[in-house]
């Protein structure tokens, strides 16, 4: 069995695991823990707790503005923007402003990252008004519990009152709206140094009888956005409710519609593959969380929120709840910091590192801190392999040795099968005894590859999910180790004016990796059947077509990787004298 044998069973292996896993176990998972929360819901009772009633839950989509524009009628985000008041935001990783009407924050853009790596590309826009193309907002405010019902409370039309000019990193904004029977409310927005805000809505009681009122917060967007991770990456609604990670994928919330769940903390939002938009409630205050679908049109639209408990408001007295948004890049220690120091449960999983979590966080570490030593991501996945490799050396020690065996038994092998090619029986038994007599083991190879799988998905999973290694050059043409060579043979390597389709799209790395395989091909024991032979000889240019659309850097590690282990192997085969 040579290497490259047990690398393809290896790999088949590992992947039957993985899916296996998605369909048997993941899977129904997730869906009866969707229906325990549906059945076990006391805000959907009710009889349940008389703080959160469901007449005063929130409408399906509060804080959407009555009259949307016609699908085909959207408006530009410009001419969305000049149609309301509004106050700018401008941090140090933020810009944008937060709309007047409805209070709501609808426009924000990331000043740290952009859509391609090309010079002058577009920021990322992450919030959008509901009059463009693809509407993305935050929203907070209150409803009138059952005893304040003819209570005029603020909605999504309503017009607020700024103190203040602009949003920034050191100034907060306060907005205030007085409903002229008794109430104000007053709502407090302020930024940190990188994507989070902390919103305080007060409501002040004036008048002469008290009101039950019950806060709210909710984030929504829609038509469905695009997804690329497929089953290696959750793109859709995300949160932690009672302690436990909910992954709700779009196809999913539209069959069930609704999937609500009470909790003390948590959070609860929209992730795509970099960016998060989550709500996240007083970590003290027990609310009810929903992920809710709607049909807008021709349109899927898709909403997260929070109800708080009820507050009974006394004449003179106040009430106030604080949420918190975070609207940006999932930076994992910035996630990380979020975690520890607000104890906000498990947000660091807004990051799918998937369930290799334990492998792939920490290799995620490592390579993070040799890009701080050394400056590039792609060196520190080539030091990172020297470990790996360093690691695993006695395993590769032993399989080389058993392989250098096998290469001087290929003549006797061959003789064997010359003899007994007909009997296979006999012929199994006597290349069993030789090997035995040799001290040689065909499957000592099998061992080293497979533990080095794990290793491999996991740093596939690092390289495909962490903001870190989007846009992260490395040396001449990679410019994104998380994208594919961007090169390919059929051009020339760029020499011809000419972009292949993408099915041609092979560049220059694949082909170093597709090199270095067929070297440590040419250094194992070559089969004695020629069919399968030649089916070897196939292997590095089926696995240099099929890595050319994997990320650049991952593509780096495998070349590294072959290198490394054909001066190992041919060190080892040297003094064995089989090479």
């Amino acid at each position: 069995m040579t290497d490259q044998k047990n690398l393809i069973i290896a790999i088949a292996i590992s992947i039957a695991i993985l899916l296996g896993f998605q369909f048997f176990v993941q899977k129904p998972q997730q869906e009866a823990a969707r229906q325990a929360q549906q059945q076990s819901n006391p805000a959907a009772n009710p009889s349940g707790d008389p703080r959160a009633p469901v007449d005063a839950r929130p409408p399906a989509a509060p804080g959407v503005p009555a009259a949307t524009p016609a699908v085909g009628a959207e408006l530009s985000r410009d001419a969305a923007l000049a149609r309301v008041p509004r106050v700018p935001i401008d941090s140090a990783r933020l810009k944008g402003s937060v709309s007047l009407r409805g209070g709501r924050v609808d426009d924000l853009t990331m000043k740290d990252y952009r859509e391609t790596v090309a010079p002058g590309s577009p920021l990322i826009d992450l919030l959008s008004p509901s009059e463009t193309a693809r509407p993305y907002f935050v929203q907070f405010g209150w409803v009138a519990g059952p005893d304040s019902r003819d209570v005029p409370m603020p909605k999504d039309d309503t017009l607020w009152q700024a103190e203040g000019a602009a949003l920034t990193g050191d100034r907060p904004l306060t907005l205030v709206w007085d409903n002229g029977q008794g109430l104000v409310f007053r709502r407090r927005l302020a930024l940190d140094a990188n994507f989070l805000m902390t919103v305080t809505d007060r409501v002040e009681n004036t008048g002469t009888t008290p009101v039950t009122l019950l806060p709210y917060a909710l984030t929504k967007r829609w038509p469905t956005p695009h997804t690329a991770g497929f089953y290696i990456l959750h793109e859709g609604l995300i949160g932690v409710t009672d302690g436990v990670l909910r992954e709700i994928s779009y196809s999913s919330i539209k069959d069930s519609k609704l999937v609500e769940q009470q909790t003390t903390g948590g959070w609860l939002g929209f992730t795509d593959k970099y960016w998060l938009v989550s709500l996240i409630p007083d970590q003290g205050e027990t609310v009810n969380s929903r992920f809710t679908w709607e049909r807008r049109g021709t349109d899927d639209a898709y909403q997260a929120d929070y109800l708080g408990q009820t507050r009974t408001v006394a004449p003179g007295a106040a009430s106030e709840m604080t949420h918190r948004v975070f609207a940006g890049a999932k930076e994992v220690h910035l996630l990380d910091d979020y975690r520890d120091r607000l104890g906000i449960a498990r947000f660091d999983r807004a990051i799918d590192f998937g369930w290799f979590y334990f492998l792939t966080k920490p290799i995620f570490y490592v390579i993070d801190y040799f890009y701080r030593w050394l400056g590039n991501f792609g060196l520190a996945i080539l030091l990172l392999t020297v470990l790996i490799k360093a690691a695993f050396f006695p395993l590769a020690n032993k399989s080389y040795r058993s392989m250098s065996k096998l290469k001087l038994l290929q003549p006797k092998m061959v003789e064997l099968r010359e003899k007994y090619g007909e009997d296979k029986q006999r012929l199994n038994q006597e290349m069993m005894q030789l090997y035995r007599k040799e001290g040689a083991n065909p499957a000592s190879g099998c061992l080293p590859i497979l533990i080095q799988i794990p290793v491999f998905f996991a740093l596939y999973k690092v390289l495909f999910v962490t903001i870190e290694m989007r846009h992260a050059p490395f040396y001449g043409w990679i410019r994104d180790l998380s994208a594919p060579d961007p090169t390919t043979l059929f051009n020339l390597f760029g020499l011809i004016p000419w972009t292949p389709p993408h099915i041609l799209m092979i560049g220059a790395w694949p082909i170093i990796m597709g090199v270095t395989m067929f070297l440590q091909q040419k250094l194992n024991p070559q089969p004695p059947d020629p069919i399968q032979a030649k089916v070897f000889m196939i292997l590095p240019f089926l696995f240099t077509y099929l890595l050319a659309a994997f990320p650049a850097g991952l593509v780096i590690y495998w070349a590294w990787n072959n290198l490394l282990s054909i001066l190992q192997q041919w060190i080892i085969m040297r003094r064995a004298g089989a090479a």
